[in-house]
C-alpha cells in the first residue's frame, strides 16, 4: 500500500511531468527551464519560506496552480478588461480540473481532491485559510520573480502601470502577506522606492 509520503511525492512529480513539457522556455541562474515548471518550483520555494507548515493541500495546490497554462493562451480572448477576465475564470477552471486528475491518479480520495480544488479556483478568497494561503504565496511570488519583467515590459508607462496593479494585489493579500512582500522577499532595488509608494499609498 502506498503511504502518504509517496503519494505526495507522486503527485509533485505527476505536475511536474506535465509542467516539463511547456514549450515556452525561460532562462534563470544561468540555466533553461519550462516556463510553468520554473514558476511551479518558485511557488513550493515561496510556500516554504512564507508558510513552512502549511496543509498538504496547500502545498499540492501552490506546486499546480499554473498546471499547462500554455493550453489556453491570453491570445484566444480579447485584449480587454472584459476578455481577461473571461480568460482568468476559465484558466481557474481548468488547472483547477486537470489538478483533480492527477491527485485522482495518484490516489487521493475525493475529499482531498475537492479541497485542492477549491484552492486552485481561488474559492472563498479573504474566507478559507487555504486560499488565502495560496493567493499570499502567488503573489510574493510575483513580487519577487516577474514585476520587473512586468515593468520593463510597460516602458515608460510602467511605474503607473505597476502601482495600479501593486494596489490591486496588495487587497488581495492578507496582513501576513503584507508583512512577508515588506521582508522575505528579495525585490531589485530599484522597484522598493516604487512599491513602497504604491503600498503606503493605498493604506492611506
Amino acid at each position: 500500500m502506498i503511504s502518504d509520503t509517496q503519494r505526495f511525492e507522486k503527485a509533485i512529480a505527476a505536475f511536474d511531468a506535465v509542467n516539463a513539457q511547456d514549450p515556452n522556455k525561460v532562462s534563470a541562474d544561468g540555466k533553461e527551464y519550462s516556463k510553468e515548471l520554473l514558476y511551479a518550483q518558485r511557488m513550493t520555494d515561496m510556500q516554504h519560506r512564507f508558510a513552512p507548515d502549511a496543509s498538504e493541500a496547500v502545498q499540492l495546490a501552490v506546486r499546480a496552480q499554473h498546471i499547462k497554462r500554455w493550453a489556453i493562451p491570453r491570445s484566444e480572448y480579447p485584449m480587454t478588461p472584459i476578455g481577461y477576465k473571461q480568460w482568468r475564470i476559465r484558466l481557474y477552471k481548468f488547472h483547477a480540473d486537470l489538478t483533480a486528475e492527477v491527485l485522482r491518479e495518484v490516489g487521493y480520495d475525493e475529499e482531498m481532491i475537492a479541497r485542492v480544488h477549491s484552492i486552485v479556483r481561488k474559492e472563498a478568497l479573504k474566507l478559507n485559510p487555504e486560499t488565502q494561503m495560496m493567493e499570499d504565496i502567488v503573489d510574493l511570488v510575483f513580487l519577487e520573480h516577474y514585476l520587473e519583467e512586468f515593468v520593463n515590459k510597460y516602458g515608460s508607462a510602467g511605474e503607473a502601470k505597476m502601482i495600479d496593479i501593486l494596489r490591486k494585489t496588495w487587497k488581495k493579500m492578507s496582513s501576513k502577506g503584507h508583512e512577508a512582500a515588506l521582508s522575505i522577499i528579495k525585490l531589485p532595488e530599484a522597484l522598493v522606492p516604487v512599491v513602497l509608494k504604491a503600498v503606503q499609498g493605498d493604506a492611506a
